[in-house]
């Protein structure tokens, strides 16, 4: 029997009746950004009422806080579509906002105080008001400063025709379904295993307020700029570092992704394990809830992960439940920290690189990934994270020092088949043309997002936030002049009416007490 390594694979998908078998992949992204006020300190206004409510409306929302905005295209087969619909969306959000802007960074704005970051509210359901007591346990258990971080969520999901054509290359005698769910978790693997490489391409948080350290210490080596700039010379994401969405309390969470029964164990597991940390705030029995329960996780959306498997869950089942009906639908990549050089937080680009990267993760081998090996690839990206553009930089690669640049040029090496044999199947010539042009970022990180932020940065003579403002001027003056394409201004207005009345009728149809409404919740989950 042949071997499947990647080289064959993309032999075998090279002839006549495998060669379209790619086409159709399908896309979504979600934006997440902070509403600023003019002079640059965040919002502490409501959820600006003309575009809707945030609880019903699909496609603008709210995330942790009143100020933190959500943007959610839908699923489309193409990524200039799902542009343009990302800047529409902030298009007719940025009209309802006043004065306000969006600011176009990852790590928040100067913020004075947590208390100043406004929990999102839903409304009075109690889904609603379970939202909003979830990231009340989100702050008592965290703080409000690191969930004021921004970053851009990329879902995908590959075509029927593709997993067909492996299902029948690989003699695979499993269920279609199943077969798709352990390819799935097979990309995952391949992606923690190189997550290095996004951070250190497309990383562009090596720069924080101090206001963000509220007086805490801390071990990175952070050079100061202007008045209250702290960066890192060399760092890359600061998002993704300790000093980001990350939580200690986490670190014993053995969550694996060699099966979904595994996968779905894990989650399950810190969901209903009390905790030794958090016991002691109050949950939703109390007379004043500070957060939703007292176990490791207060619910599965609580586990900080940089790629999620995911499947579109029925009114009223948990994400895990879904994924156990009906297996893996497609994959959630949470790891892109806000693109500062695109109006929309993300550029075509970045779109095409990740198709290739994702086919990749996904086409070439994937041993079972236990432990110690997921350790060792959080702590690459770690020190990615801190100095991914040092000269030299060194890396653990199955236990051996290797350098940065040789593993990314073999990576890149791999990298320009798989686009090439994408470019002959889309007719088009821009995935080949994006790895061989992002290939030379490996030799000269000047050239990466980090890399240009912080020169652009030094360059300005701002301090970051400053530095931020200004950009964010520019891209709110750019929406303002754009014209609508794929989404017409009446349409969005039609949609944010609907989403109240949707809210309402949420509202009237519940018929239990709130707590009673979690009793039951907790009870199935």
């Amino acid at each position: 029997m042949t071997t499947y390594n990647l080289k064959n694979t993309l032999n075998a998908l090279s002839n006549a009746d495998n060669q379209q078998a790619i086409k159709g992949i399908m896309r979504g992204i979600e934006r997440e950004s902070l509403r600023i006020n003019h002079d640059g300190s965040i919002s502490k206004q409501a959820h600006p009422q003309g575009v809707g409510c945030a609880l019903t409306n699909g496609h603008i929302t709210t995330d942790f806080s009143e100020s933190l905005l959500e943007f959610i295209t839908p699923v489309s087969e193409s990524s200039t579509q799902t542009l343009q619909q990302l800047k529409d969306l902030q298009k007719f959000t940025l009209e309802h906002m006043g004065d306000e802007l969006l600011w176009p960074i990852s790590m928040p704005c100067f913020i004075n105080h947590q208390d100043d970051i406004v929990l999102a509210q839903f409304g009075d359901s109690n889904v609603g008001k379970m939202k909003t007591l979830y990231r009340e346990g989100l702050k008592n258990r965290y703080g409000s400063m690191m969930q004021a971080i921004a970053g851009v969520h990329f879902n995908i999901s590959f075509p029927q025709t593709l997993w067909q054509s492996l299902h029948s290359l690989k003699q695979s005698n499993a269920k279609l379904e199943d077969f798709i769910s352990d390819s799935y978790l097979a990309l995952i693997r391949n992606f923690k295993r190189e997550l290095w490489l996004i951070s250190y391409m497309f990383g562009a948080s090596p720069a924080l307020c101090s206001s963000f350290l509220q007086g805490r210490k801390s071990d990175l080596p952070f050079k100061k700029l202007g008045k209250g700039t702290l960066y890192l010379e060399v760092g890359t994401a600061l998002r993704l570092g300790n000093l980001g969405y990350t939580n200690s309390a986490q670190s014993s969470l053995r969550v694996m992704y060699n099966s979904l029964d595994e996968y779905v164990a894990g989650l399950k597991k810190a969901i209903n394990t009390p905790s030794d940390i958090y016991g002691s705030i109050d949950d939703y029995t109390s007379a004043t809830p500070k957060q939703l329960n007292k176990n490791i996780l207060q619910i599965e959306n609580e586990f900080y992960s940089p790629i999620r498997p995911k499947r579109n869950a029925k009114n009223g089942e948990t994400p895990t439940d879904a994924l156990l009906r009906a297996g893996i639908e497609y994959i959630e990549i949470r790891a892109l920290d806000v693109n500062p050089f695109s109006e929309v937080g993300i550029d075509l680009e970045q779109i095409h690189f990740l198709d290739v990267f994702l086919t990749y993760c996904l086409l070439k081998d994937s041993a079972p990934m236990d432990w110690q090996e997921q350790t060792r690839s959080t702590e690459n990206l770690d020190t990615v994270v801190n100095q991914g553009r040092e000269q030299g930089l060194m890396l653990n690669f199955n236990n051996e020092q290797r350098s940065l640049e040789s593993w990314g040029d073999e990576i890149f090496s791999q990298l320009s088949d798989v686009a090439q044999w994408m470019d002959i199947a889309y007719d088009v010539d821009y995935y080949s043309n994006t790895i061989k042009r992002m290939a030379t970022w490996i030799h000269d990180p000047a050239l990466t997002y980090s890399g240009r932020y912080v020169e652009q940065l030094k360059a300005s003579g701002l301090d970051n936030g400053h530095f931020a403002l200004s950009l964010a001027q520019k891209y709110k003056q750019s929406h303002e002049t754009a014209s609508y394409t794929e989404f017409s201004k009446s349409w969005l207005e039609q949609q944010a009416a609907e989403s109240y009345q949707a809210q309402k009728a949420i509202e009237q149809a519940d018929k239990q007490s709130f707590t009673a409404f979690l009793d039951t919740y907790f009870r199935v989950c």
